[in-house]
């Protein structure tokens, strides 16, 4: 009863804290890119605010780990997950597959957490180069934040090797569909060494999550963070949790990709039954690495939290995926139903 009413807080905190900050933050980033002068990247920075936002709302769960300076990590993850969205668009949405073009936009997101290397021209390759400063204020204000968390330089490397992870498969999984596919196994292959239990697209999907630099951020908000605390925490997010963000977003995007064209990683399951069990799996093992963190209710709060976000979706009810829903929601227990109805709720009033 105890564990139940401390979710309880913490859905209430969130929505009731944490929520108006992360707007106020994102109406900042929606003004200034109002003001883009090239009408292609104007049009893809506000689309990737108004359609991505939960993006940024679910990430700042981040902002209630203890201890942490709640304004600065609300900074800093709107600011970061905002370049991410943003560049997803410029990759997925613009008449460009150039790997180089992709490699050079995505060196944003390494800067924005490395505040000892000089900016980039982000746009040397890319076709449409005039967004006045917008791309290089998010990865300023990220940098900004991050001067705020006294032991940041404790989880920059970790920080840094998961960015690159993401950075490599956001090149990769953009390029034209003759040959991203085998570029991607060829990427992922060596990795497989080190994680046996995963596919080349389960482990591209791990490196497509921001979860595990938020998480790392949070933590180094503590003033004595030690090594072995973010080598654990590292473990556990890479690649279980992270994982399982990653693919229910695509579990849910299946017909919205297809009708895009987009690269989903669920395409490569041989059925339904089995997608179904490898959700199953990665959300087992992510229930078993968070167990074993400090403060682990928050993480299993944070991992039932992400089933009631994706699964609330209004692209989560389709007949196909029922099944796969209800599973999944019973693994999560009593909370995640919980907090399954009050996203539903939250969505009714366009909160979310």
């Amino acid at each position: 009863m105890k564990y139940f009413f401390q979710e309880g807080l913490l859905i209430y905190r969130f929505v009731k804290n944490v929520f108006p900050q992360v707007e106020k933050a994102l109406d900042y980033w929606r003004e200034y890119a109002l003001t883009i002068p090239d009408p292609v990247l104007k049009e893809q920075a506000l689309a990737s605010i108004k359609k991505k936002r939960f993006h940024c709302q679910g990430g700042n769960i981040y902002a209630l780990y203890p201890g942490v300076n709640q304004e600065a990590m609300v900074g800093f993850i709107v600011a970061f997950q905002t370049i991410s969205d943003y560049l997803d668009n410029l990759c997925d949405r613009v008449d460009c597959a150039e790997e180089k073009s992709f490699r050079r936009l995505h060196r944003a997101m390494e800067e924005a957490l490395k505040p000892q290397l000089p900016l980039s021209d982000y746009y040397a390759y890319y076709p449409y180069q005039n967004d006045g400063g917008y791309l290089r204020s998010l990865v300023e204000e990220c940098r900004r934040c991050l001067t705020l968390l006294p032991s940041y330089s404790r989880v920059r490397e970790e920080g840094g090797e998961l960015v690159s992870l993401y950075c490599d498969l956001q090149s990769l999984k953009h390029l034209n569909e003759n040959i991203r596919e085998d570029r991607m196994v060829r990427w992922a292959e060596p990795y497989r060494k080190i994680y046996p239990d995963l596919s080349p697209w389960e482990f591209g999907a791990a490196a497509g999550s921001t979860l595990g630099i938020f998480m790392l951020c949070a933590a180094s908000c503590q003033e004595h963070l030690k090594s072995e605390e973010v080598k654990q925490i590292k473990e556990a997010y890479f690649p279980y949790i992270s994982g399982l963000h990653i693919l229910l977003d695509y579990f849910i995007d299946q017909r919205e990709d297809q009708e895009e064209g987009d690269l989903n990683f669920f395409t490569y399951y041989r059925s339904e039954k089995e997608a179904g069990a490898r959700l199953d799996f990665f959300l087992q093992k992510a229930q078993e690495k968070a167990a074993m963190l400090r403060y682990s209710d928050f993480h299993l709060t944070v991992i039932k939290g992400m089933l009631a976000m994706y699964l609330s979706d209004q692209k989560a009810r389709s007949p196909l995926l029922r099944e796969t829903v209800r599973a999944l929601l019973a693994r999560g227990g009593m909370t995640a139903a919980l907090m399954y109805y009050t996203c539903m709720l939250l969505r009714k009033n366009k909160l979310i």
